[in-house]
């Protein structure tokens, strides 16, 4: 996995205008383009990128915990926003992007900070000229055990 280091550590925008948003996503996850910050943030990281489809892993640490010790919510949402809104992204054109409308998240079970590998994927449902449609699932690296589920719309517009 790449991590930029320097402050702005962002694709500038004229160059992710020019690119098709799968040569976009794919090229992070080969080291072409910078993964953003939160992902460094929050450890997690692209794992396998398909068109309408998108899988990052993560093991979400101590500093994820919620005062019951327990992981965040808020990890779960982020990662699953992640996986979904991507998916999404690899079905567009060169020139345009998107930003999340609204996500809904169901986490199914507990998840203590104790170093368990996870995968969240999303998947494409619909992309169409002004909006996208995308689900994704948390699951267990090693055991397959579902942890979380997730649904987005995500507003498509021109870069």
């Amino acid at each position: 996995m790449k991590f930029v280091d320097d402050a702005a550590g962002l694709l500038p925008r004229d160059a992710l205008a020019a690119s098709s948003g799968f040569a976009f996503i794919k090229g992070m996850l080969d080291g072409e383009y910078p993964m953003p910050p939160i992902a460094r943030s929050l450890n997690y990281w692209l794992e396998a990128v398909e068109k309408g489809s998108v899988t990052f892993r993560g093991q979400p640490g101590f500093d994820t915990l919620n005062p019951l010790g327990t992981v965040h919510g808020g990890w779960f949402g982020t990662v699953l926003d992640s996986c979904m809104a991507c998916a999404v992204q690899t079905m567009l054109p060169a020139g345009q992007a998107y930003t999340t409308l609204e996500y809904k998240i169901n986490i199914l079970r507990p998840l203590h900070g104790d170093g368990v590998a996870l995968l969240a994927k999303g998947t494409v449902d619909h992309v169409g000229r002004r909006t996208g449609v995308a689900t994704g699932q948390v699951i267990g690296a090693a055991d397959g055990k579902l942890y979380a589920t997730g649904s987005t719309t995500c507003l498509v517009f021109e870069i």
